[in-house]
């Protein structure tokens, strides 16, 4: 157990997508700055203002991109005198679809340890979608800080409501890739102590369906809104400027308003609500069809999926002969949405959410606090806003006639247009406020740092001063068997270029092996005493001539390891033999692995999960299986080594030809894969800093050594991936 920290609690709060910025947020510039990016920008600036909260950094990308501008590359952006925008660069320096993300994340990690390393470990991280799920995630794992997670969408909802409006699996699984994003949103499950939902729904119908679910780490907790902007029409306001981007469409502008606001993405259901308003004469003559879907220059230069929505929109417009009837304004600022709600509201209109998903809804609180009255999904946020505002109507947004049945109620029925509108501005303010969303978060956090122990990492001494192992600035750590060994010639020339090296050039070791069975293969062969090993796949640590066992990797490997429970239940799974008794190891159980016979490996984490085990599963040449803790693994042992003894990535170069070195050739390093790999290495082919030798074995080491000129002055030629 710890005490809170004194003087407030340091929060970092990561969501890696989107064009984030304090000052005038663009947000509904394109289908990834929307809703959430306000979520974080209005969450870190309520944070920012308590007593009990000494700093709020708000993590994203840094963005090298004249289509996006100049903002977006700052380092910092300070939202107030707590709370700032922090900016890391990884992957390609242009901006980045999400779905684009995933194979730079680890590069991701590796520079927000450097970060930590420079500013302090903060006292909690939180992850923000399944990105930066995934991201906080691993470094939880690292600095054994406290991770909280807000999934924001999640991917298996997404995919099921995807296919039920029948759109090909296939396809699906390309453009938005699922495997990668359920993965993640796995693994922030696994790992976090809280998890923060926006709706009850979200825990008992979404959540649900993942392998983590644990419903006792869910909070309920509505996000906040800011509402100050949001308020009724008043006798003597202006014409609103957006006004004038909308009547030109037109036949008679005073007409109450069908008003849609949201992304031209095809999960916004866009294209049914203009059919919808297109077969019924009725809707048309009481109505006009206002559609707010961001800002375009030229529709021809938007990306595919948007630019498919558009078309499809104006097609239908087309179709019904809707001229006159439908609004579709090229563009809107930020500060518009309020004055077009409140035009709306002053028209007697209605605001329509017609999503396929909708995890929260935060345009319908704004709906609300305006006096316009809501017709939305029957999905997530929609069900409690109106559950608790009593401010509209609920619908099907597969099934036409229910949004069209709603809609004309709206339209028709002015008493109770009145009384929605009246609930709505009451229930907003009472219900949603980011005090009240920020005075429970604070409450859940300190309750969890209360019972957490203090990071290992944040109390040792080697993280507070600019240390190294002793008397080399970089460090060449290679897998031992099929990467260093097999090839006599080519290791007495790795050989030759250590000893010829200086004493500026460390030499680790990275091994599934036991520390015993490699240190006497390294005997055999005539290699000099590494600096660092790590051994069991990365499960242990020693460093020296000593082999002195890191003791703070040690206390952090046991977090909660069940061996006993993993073994009795993989016991009587078909195909999985466990090996000798020599190849297992306190924080490491192995296996044979019949690829004929055995469940696959997705299969096998779903069984381990479904049993409440939180373990890590590693295969490694098609046949050999590791289960190891959820801490250990190459991948985090040799962060773990860099963050302690303060080495950049790029000092460090590793090599492996399998499965169990995947992990550590990911990210920030400088990776070299030699050329006699293992096929489940394939996958890594275009990931930056990841260079694929032509040579095997030691050779291929010492290919990957020239090609970074890593005994000289580092260049990384392969440093970012198109």
């Amino acid at each position: 157990m710890t005490q809170l920290p004194e003087g407030g609690i340091r929060i970092a709060l990561l969501s890696l997508h989107g064009l984030i910025r304090a000052k005038d947020p663009e947000l509904g510039r394109d289908a990834d700055t929307g809703g959430q990016v306000k979520y974080v920008l209005e969450l870190a600036q309520e944070l920012g203002r308590r007593d009990d909260v000494k700093s709020v950094e708000l993590i994203t990308r840094q963005i090298f991109d004249d289509r996006v501008g100049p903002s977006y590359a700052q380092v910092e952006d300070r939202i107030n005198d707590k709370a700032k925008i922090v900016r890391v660069p990884f992957g390609p320096r242009r901006y980045l679809r999400k779905e684009a993300l995933w194979p730079f994340i680890e590069g991701f990690v590796d520079q927000l340890l450097g970060h930590f390393r420079r500013v302090g470990l903060p006292d909690v991280i939180h992850g923000h979608y399944a990105d930066a799920g995934y991201a906080g995630a691993q470094l939880s794992r690292l600095v054994h800080v406290p991770y909280v997670f807000t999934g924001h969408s999640l991917g298996r909802v997404k995919r099921q409501r995807m296919l039920d409006a029948k759109q090909e699996a296939s396809a699906l699984d390309i453009q938005y890739q699922f495997s990668a994003r359920n993965e993640a949103e796995e693994m922030a499950l696994e790992t976090a102590s809280l998890v923060i939902t926006s709706t009850a729904q979200e825990v008992q119908e979404q959540y649900e369906i993942y392998d983590h679910y644990q419903p006792d780490r869910m909070e309920v907790i509505a996000p906040g809104v800011d509402l100050s902007r949001f308020r009724p029409a008043e006798p003597g306001d202006p014409l609103p400027t957006i006004a004038t981007r909308i009547d030109p469409f037109l036949r008679d502008p005073k007409k109450p308003m069908v008003l849609a606001v949201a992304r031209p993405d095809d999960r916004k259901n866009i294209e049914m609500l203009v059919r919808v308003f297109g077969e019924n004469p009725k809707m048309r003559e009481l109505a006009n069809l206002v559609l707010v879907l961001g800002s375009r220059e030229d529709i021809r230069e938007l990306p595919t999926a948007q630019r498919k929505v558009l078309m499809g929109i104006l097609a239908i417009v087309d179709v019904y002969d809707l001229y006159g009837h439908v609004a579709y304004p090229k563009s809107h600022r930020p500060d518009d949405i309020p004055d077009l709600f409140r035009l709306a509201a002053s028209q007697r209109g209605v605001f329509v959410n017609p999503a396929l998903t909708e995890p929260f809804g935060l345009t319908l609180l704004e709906a609300a606090g305006s006096g316009l009255p809501v017709i939305a999904t029957n999905d997530g946020g929609p069900r409690d806003i109106i559950a608790n505002c009593r401010n509209g109507l609920l619908i099907d947004p597969l099934d036409p006639t229910s949004i069209d049945h709603a809609l004309m109620r709206s339209l028709t029925e002015p008493d109770q247009w009145q009384q929605w509108s009246k609930n709505g501005m009451e229930g907003a303010h009472e219900f949603y406020s980011w005090t009240t969303h920020v005075n429970r978060y604070l409450r859940d956090v300190k309750d969890i740092l209360a019972h957490s122990a203090s990071p290992a990492l944040a109390a040792s001494s080697e993280t507070r001063q600019a240390r190294r192992l002793p008397d080399f600035d970089r460090l060449i750590i290679t897998d031992l068997d099929n990467t260093l060994i097999g090839d006599d010639d080519a290791l007495t020339e790795f050989k030759q270029m250590l000893h010829d090296s200086g004493r500026h050039i460390g030499f680790g070791i990275a091994t599934g092996r036991h520390l015993d069975d490699a240190m006497n293969l390294i005997e055999q062969h005539g290699l000099p005493r590494p600096d660092v090993v790590a051994s069991c796949v990365g499960t242990e640590l020693h460093y020296g001539a000593n082999l002195t066992p890191d003791r703070s990797w040690r206390n952090q490997i046991a977090f909660q390891w069940e061996p006993d429970k993993i073994r009795t239940l993989l016991a009587g799974i078909e195909g999985l033999f466990p090996q000798d008794e020599h190849e297992q190891s306190q924080f490491k159980i192995s296996y044979e692995l019949d690829a004929k016979v055995a469940p696959k490996i997705a299969d096998l984490k779903k069984i381990l999960r479904e049993a409440g085990i939180r373990a890590k599963v590693v295969l490694s040449l098609g046949m050999y299986l590791d289960i190891l803790p959820i801490r250990g693994g190459s991948d985090l042992a040799i962060r773990h080594l860099a963050y302690r003894w303060g080495f950049e990535p790029e000092r460090l170069l590793v090599a492996g030809d399998s499965g169990n070195d995947e992990g550590m050739l990911r990210g920030g390093m400088l990776g070299v894969v030699v050329g006699n790999y293992s096929p489940e290495l394939e996958r890594l082919r275009k990931l930056p800093r990841i260079y694929f030798a032509q040579a095997g074995h030691a050779r291929g080491v010492l290919e990957g050594i020239r090609y970074y000129d890593f005994l000289n002055h580092i260049v990384v030629p392969n440093d970012r991936a198109e």
